[in-house]
């Protein structure tokens, strides 16, 4: 589904031809909080990545006309998975990152089901999510499991 905002972003389905945009900027953006954690291995980075890549459930965020990050909502258990959300560091702060998981959550509330994620720990993606409405259910050393109910 191809969704056009008027907030300067639209949003589209991905293909495999998107795959390799969306590996480098995971690599680019979970980069310091990998880091951070002491986790961070250049080739891992991106081959997680390559390997879970599902074109179907991911859409594309497009600025301006260009590839400036993906989502992937994926079906799980009793709802969605909301995952490898990535946004161009040099969009981030300006609200498209919220007008995208707003338009996901209106279409998941539709729905009336929940919709699970993790974020690393210290991650500051975790204020985004917590600010849409996800509590935490469960943390290990390196990540944070979320839920949002509708």
């Amino acid at each position: 589904m191809h969704v056009r905002t008027t907030q300067g972003w639209d949003l589209r389905p991905a293909t495999s031809a998107d795959l390799d945009d969306v590996v480098e900027l995971r690599a680019v953006v979970m980069r310091p909080d990998l880091v951070r954690l002491g986790r961070f291995d250049e080739h891992r980075v991106r081959q997680r990545m390559r390997d879970s890549y599902v074109p179907e459930h991911t859409s594309v965020i497009v600025v301006d006309g260009r590839f400036a990050g993906s989502v992937t909502l994926r079906p799980h258990e009793d709802g969605w998975c909301l995952e490898s959300f990535f946004l161009d560091e040099a969009l981030q702060g300006r609200g498209i990152g919220s007008g995208v998981l707003r338009h996901l959550l209106a279409r998941t509330d539709a729905e009336g089901v929940p919709v699970r994620l993790n974020v690393l720990q210290g991650s500051a993606a975790r204020r985004l999510y917590e600010r849409h409405g996800f509590l935490t259910e469960r943390e290990d050393p390196v990540d944070v499991f979320m839920i949002r109910r509708p």
